[in-house]
């Protein structure tokens, strides 16, 4: 019984901590406030040394922050792979194949996504995912 006492006590207290430190003035952004509600699409192919999206070699993917963007990937030529490294977005195929990766845009900026395969990346297969 002083077990389970003892474990109340300790989370109550870690409860407290947490309530008091959420209350202190600071902006905590909610999950509301960041996302969108969008769910954007691009469905691109990989190709030799370069990505291709309605007739666009290695096209900009432009979205707003919060919005859920879904890459469906697909490799005609090959073995590539599609990555953003400042989301931890990242899917491998290979030729004849297709892979989706999905993430929440929830940071502003300009992030290079490219093939990470070989010398894929240094050849140009490689794009622009712009976050407003």
């Amino acid at each position: 019984m002083k077990g389970i006492i003892t474990k109340l006590m300790t989370m109550m207290l870690l409860i407290g901590a947490l309530l008091a430190g959420c209350s202190s003035g600071a902006s905590v952004a909610e999950p509301a406030e960041l996302s969108t509600g969008r769910s954007i699409t691009f469905t691109m192919t990989g190709e030799n040394f370069k990505f291709l999206m309605d007739g666009k070699d290695n096209p900009d993917l432009k979205v707003k922050v919060g919005d859920t963007v879904k890459i469906i990937f697909t490799s005609t030529d090959g073995f590539h792979d599609w990555v953003v490294t400042e989301y931890a977005a990242t899917q491998k195929v290979k030729a004849g194949e297709t892979a989706t990766v999905e993430f929440v845009a929830d940071k502003a900026g300009t992030f290079e996504y490219f093939c990470s395969v070989g010398s894929h990346r240094a050849k140009g297969m490689k794009g622009k995912l712009i976050v407003e």
